[in-house]
């Protein structure tokens, strides 16, 4: 039976997940996903796509991406990560399925939303255990959006940029949002010990 083609509106934002078979690790090393980081630089150029959020864990990656009329999403996903599955294989000698179904997407059709999802996808190191606070982690776009560090693979968020016209005041106010009501406060916790403006 033929895949159902993918409804793909176009000038959309959409959340896109990728998962290793049965939860296995896709990235055993900062170069694996070093690897992967400049693919996806590389693809994005050539299939139109922008991205405004992403983070590699290392069993799954997230991105958080824009659509326009020209930008080929089935196209770039396939390469990406086809292309990405041909490096593991030569690398670490690996046979069989590398990843779990297709890739899923799920529209967002909400501002609010847009800076909710980079929250979410730019927090999962941290819910992780693999760090204490997000701008530890290396492979993530927390660190453009917080602490303005340079990312080429990163198109600044319309919603992010609304926030306000200072980089500055924009920087905090996102710093605020990610920090604030997570969890158990200890994430909050680290900020205030700082004495890092919430």
């Amino acid at each position: 039976m033929p895949r159902v083609k993918r409804i793909v509106p176009d000038n959309a934002a959409l959340h896109v997940i990728s998962r290793g078979n049965n939860g296995n690790t896709i990235f055993h090393s900062d170069n694996d996903k070093l690897r992967y980081y400049a693919l996806l630089w590389e693809l994005k150029n050539e299939n139109k796509i922008d991205i405004f959020h992403y983070c590699l864990m290392n069993t799954h990656i997230h991105i958080i991406l824009n659509l326009n009329p020209d930008s080929t999403l089935s196209k770039f996903m396939k390469q990406l990560n086809l292309t990405y599955f041909h490096y593991y294989r030569k690398k670490y000698g690996y046979f069989g399925h590398f990843w779990q179904d297709r890739f899923k997407s799920n529209i967002i059709d909400k501002d609010s939303y847009l800076l909710q999802c980079g929250k979410y996808i730019e927090l999962n190191p941290v819910r992780a255990g693999m760090v204490n606070r997000p701008e530890e982690y290396l492979f993530s776009s927390y660190n453009c959006y917080a602490n303005n560090k340079p990312d080429e693979l990163i198109i600044l968020s319309p919603t992010y940029l609304g926030l306000s016209d200072s980089a500055q005041i924009r920087q905090e106010q996102y710093v605020n949002f990610v920090v604030e009501n997570q969890g158990d406060g200890s994430l909050k916790r680290f900020y205030e010990e700082e004495n890092r403006p919430l």
